[in-house]
């Protein structure tokens, strides 16, 4: 019996063994997606005779004679299923990876179970949102002007669209939106099979030892097996060594790294590569390899790396030529300054506060997985084929170069294109995948796609760098800091991709938020035989800020002040030097603008509300056993990374009336297309709809460094509006020509010119300008520099009940200073997306590695992200401030609030029960084994876990 697909009969039948994601999506239904492959996250979840199902665990075969519904005949027509309208209307998404899935699940609640939620969306999982817009956007909330209040108003209620020129301020929808909720949107791999004929499949063989030689590779079973095409060793790699991670300049990060190497140094690295007709015949393939191993010794901390006559785990290398501090001694990168004489602050503080802060292993679980597919477009001019790369990443600009220096290629003989990406949070700020298929399609002359498995991204891409960091700090008793000094160690695992900006990054901002005469820094970024770290949301910030922060705190208490009169005291304000690690500021960032007194004093009052609302209600006694507390943190950061962040747009004019727009920036649920659109239109004097945005190819323009360091807005977003700004001038000049007045009457407004008494339709001045043999368009560049700083400020209420160790959120709240917020809905999931991955990094989430260096938490149901169940509604607010740096006065706002939420909980659960909890996450077994050990200790002592 056939199996029904949207009613109608699939021509093909199942594989043995084949689940029904896969048989839907080579039937063409690409809607249905890949999360897990594990029954986790339901992103492939669809409707076996209307009831939902993840498809990765349900057999094909047992859908033969049922009737399956996917994404794309959810409606049954040309309109909308309700609750697709739902989620457009509410832009219940962000990258828009799980939105099909969370859509079939809703698809079939009825209103008890829409009361629920916690309970039934459990089994879908989101990494963008915070699950607020998805919520709203499942029970059909509304609430006027998309619930957002901009300027110092809480951001709460549904997210509806709101009505307005589509301009700046307004909440424009998403571009992509109907694409993505009819699950036509088309990200990595989301191609038909007849448009790459003659596809194969990359899997490889990875080490099952942490650190050992590769004496011999047997691969002659392996090219056996049915349907094997090649297999690649390091024999068959480029010699050259570069790094994975990915930056404008290749030099900030060390060359340590080969394609496929003969000396492995975690367990997971890659020994061989297996190109196959299928999927499974790769996996075959990969296990008929017999490799033999020379086992080396391994270290798998960073205290046991340091150690005299530690195994040096990339000793062989030439530090200056590789770019790595001491190879010898295990350090890729290191900072030592000492601002002022930290001795005499130290002597002049009237309380000091010493203590050792560890943040942990993270992984990113994007939801889209690394994945990418390569082939070669022949050419009718001998040496001029093309390598064609269709990759799931933030940077493809910068991929294009990584390729051309490792396979010896000229850039303009590589073409790399990224759709639409399933999450990033930078951990698609890497080559992790792309090289792989490089390598074969330019040996093959065949197209070759390798898709990672969740597993591989747990064991084999790269997680948030560890931390140990011991602070010492020092107040005199009127409340100003003395004297500042940390020592912090990073590990960065078996290579050292983004070792030292993550390094140099964490120990900047974290410290220059604060004035403070003395400040000692002593960093060191250090290999071990572990899972490499790279790119992580805050990128180095968020783990010195849970020190800085958690420290902050004590100190107040130590001299009896509140937390945020101290903060505010000791603070930087406009006029002040931003000092890290160098006597002098950086010389291009500056205070464009300045809310960071604004967020706390929002985050003040909103606590002090939510402490009536409670009180009022009855609701400040939860009973016997429970202490309630408050706390809060600061965060500040340089709106663009240093060192040249570059963008470019071009801007055209079309016969219609409208724009076409060409960036080179990623969209991966940043909302950075939407931001183009506004930007545009903004200073076109139209709306964003007549913006088209097209994106994320290195043929489209020069160049762009790419989607991290929250440059979408500040800088490819400054990019767009200058190229805007520019043909505004143009199209100013034509009809002012046409319509025979001096271009000072001419105003744009409406897609249309006015010219004194005349008005001149935008479909009238193309026409005048290609008459006068002129092209309508305009370019825009921008450098990244000069930078300004945003601020953040979060706040909770808690309560714990101090014989179990449970914690309850009462109360969570963030102001953020974004300066003028350029799509306050959007800006506001951005924010409480942070907060809802920064809580899971806070309370539970751990890549945890054993004492033979494997990683055990391998899969989803091991390693706990938050659910819907788990994140609490936010408050949000955002200062009133206007960038001076910034387009049309914006500032970044994607990394910023991660950072911090873990700190102001730690402060929060600090405050109700006295203990300070220096490791991250706080658990609640160690909540409960805290209190318990606090309970025998004398009611002063503090307790460290």
């Amino acid at each position: 019996m056939a199996i029904e697909i949207n009613g109608t009969a699939a021509e093909a039948a199942p594989r043995p063994g084949q689940c029904l994601r896969t048989f839907l999506r080579e039937q063409g239904n690409f809607g249905v997606k890949k999360g897990c492959d594990g029954g986790d996250c339901g992103a492939c979840t669809v409707h076996v005779d209307g009831r939902p199902v993840h498809s990765c665990i349900y057999p094909a075969v047992r859908a033969e004679g049922h009737s399956v519904t996917t994404i794309e005949g959810l409606s049954g027509g040309e309109e909308l299923h309700p609750v697709q309208e739902q989620f457009l209307e509410n832009q219940g998404f962000q990258c828009g990876f799980c939105t099909a899935g969370m859509m079939m699940t809703a698809a079939t609640f009825d209103e008890e179970q829409k009361a629920n939620l916690p309970r039934n969306l459990k089994g879908n999982l989101c990494r963008c949102t915070g699950y607020r817009s998805i919520a709203d956007a499942v029970c059909g909330s509304h609430a006027p002007d998309g619930g957002v209040a901009r300027s110092g108003a809480v951001a709460e209620g549904s997210g509806a669209v709101a009505e307005g020129s589509g301009q700046l301020g307004d909440n424009v929808p998403a571009p992509a939106g109907h694409a993505v909720v009819t699950g036509t949107a088309r990200y990595t791999l989301d191609i038909p099979a007849e448009q790459l004929p003659g596809l194969l499949h990359l899997k490889l063989l990875r080490s099952p030892h942490a650190h050992a030689r590769v004496v011999s590779i047997d691969t002659t079973a392996a090219l056996q097996v049915p349907g094997v095409v090649a297999v690649f060793t390091h024999e068959d790699a480029p010699d050259r060594l570069f790094s994975t991670a990915q930056h404008e300049l290749y030099t900030d990060d060390p060359d340590d790294t080969r394609v496929l190497d003969d000396v492995v140094r975690f367990i997971g690295q890659r020994v061989a590569a297996v190109v196959a007709e299928s999927v499974g015949a790769a996996e075959a393939g990969a296990r008929a390899i017999k490799v033999e191993y020379e086992l080396l010794d391994a270290v798998f901390s960073p205290q046991e790396a340091l150690l005299p006559g530690a195994p040096a785990i990339h000793g062989e290398k030439d530090g200056e030529t590789a770019r790595i501090s001491r190879p010898q001694n295990n350090v890729v990168a290191e900072v030592h300054s000492e601002l002022g004489n930290v001795e005499a602050g130290f002597a002049a503080a009237d309380f000091i506060h010493e203590n050792t802060y560890q943040t942990q292993r993270v992984q990113h679980v994007a939801m889209e997985t690394h994945c990418s597919i390569a082939w070669v477009e022949p050419s009718e001019n001998p040496g001029e084929d093309r390598l064609m790369v269709r990759s799931s990443s933030q940077v493809p600009f910068l991929v294009r170069r990584t390729l051309a220096r490792v396979f010896d290629l000229p850039e303009d003989r590589i073409r790399v294109v990224a759709g639409r990406v399933g999450g990033g949070f930078g951990g698609k700020q890497e080559v992790l995948t792309e090289d792989l298929v490089a390598m074969a399609a330019l040996k093959l002359r065949r197209p070759v796609q390798v898709e990672f498995t969740r597993t591989e991204q747990f064991t084999a891409t790269t997680t948030r760098h560890p931390f140990t960091i011991k602070v010492k700090a020092g107040a005199s008793r009127d409340g100003h800091l003395t004297a500042m000094q940390v020592d912090v160690v990073t590990n960065t695992g078996a290579y050292g991709n983004h070792a030292p900006g993550v390094m140099f990054h964490g120990c900047g901002e974290s410290l220059a938020v604060y004035n403070c005469d003395n400040k000692k820094v002593d960093a060191q970024a250090v290999y071990t035989n572990t899972v490499p770290a790279g790119a992580f949301r805050g990128y180095g910030l968020s783990q010195m800020i849970f020190a800085i922060e958690s420290a902050m705190d004590e100190l107040a208490v130590g001299i009896g002040m509140d937390p945020l009169d101290f903060r505010l005291k000791n603070m930087v304000r406009p006029g002040d030097h931003m000092l890290s690690t160098h006597p002098e500021p950086e010389e291009d960032v500056f205070y464009g603008s300045y809310g960071l007194d604004q967020c706390v004093a929002l985050v003040r009052d909103a606590l002090e509300r939510g402490e009536k609302r409670y009180r009022d209600a009855g609701l400040d006694n939860f009973g016997p056993g429970w202490v309630t507390g408050v706390g809060s943190a600061l965060s500040m950061i340089d709106t663009v990374p240093p060192r040249g962040h570059f963008a470019h747009t071009r801007l055209r004019l079309l016969p219609d009336g409208t724009f076409d727009a060409a960036v080179g920036t990623a969209e991966f649920g940043n909302g950075t297309t939407t931001v183009h659109a506004q930007l545009a239109a903004t200073a076109l004097s139209t709306t964003a709809s007549n913006v088209a945005v097209r994106q994320s190819d290195t043929d489209l323009v020069e160049h762009d460094t790419g989607a991290f360091g929250s440059a979408g807005t500040v800088v490819a977003g400054q990019a767009t509006l200058l190229a805007a700004q520019e043909l505004a001038l143009r199209i100013r000049a034509v009809a002012a020509e046409v319509a025979g007045v001096p271009e000072a009457d001419c105003v744009l407004e409406d897609g249309a010119v006015r010219c004194g008494s005349r008005v001149v339709p935008f479909t009238e001045v193309y026409d005048a300008a290609r008459q006068q043999g002129v092209e309508s368009v305009a370019e825009g560049r921008w450098g990244g520099t000069p930078r300004s700083v945003a601020f953040n400020v979060h706040g909770f209420r808690v309560a714990v009940n101090t014989g179990t160790g449970e914690l309850r959120i009462l109360q969570s709240v963030q102001a953020a200073d974004a300066g003028v917020v350029v799509n306050p809905r959007q800006c506001r999931g951005q924010v409480e997306g942070g907060i809802a991955q920064a809580l899971g990094v806070a309370l539970y989430e751990e890549v945890r590695v054993n004492d033979a260096g494997k990683v055990t938490t391998d899969i989803l149901r091991q390693y706990h992200i938050p659910s819907f169940a788990d994140v609490p509604r936010s408050e949000v607010y955002f200062a009133k401030t206007n960038d001076q740096m910034g387009p049309l006065g914006a500032k970044s706002m994607s990394e910023s609030p991660f950072n911090p939420v873990a700190p102001a909980l730690a402060n929060a659960i600090r405050n109700a029960t006295g203990v300070r909890f220096a490791a991250l996450p706080i658990a609640r077994d160690k909540i409960y084994l805290a209190l318990k050990d606090a309970d025998a200790s004398t009611p002063t002592q503090l307790t460290r876990i």
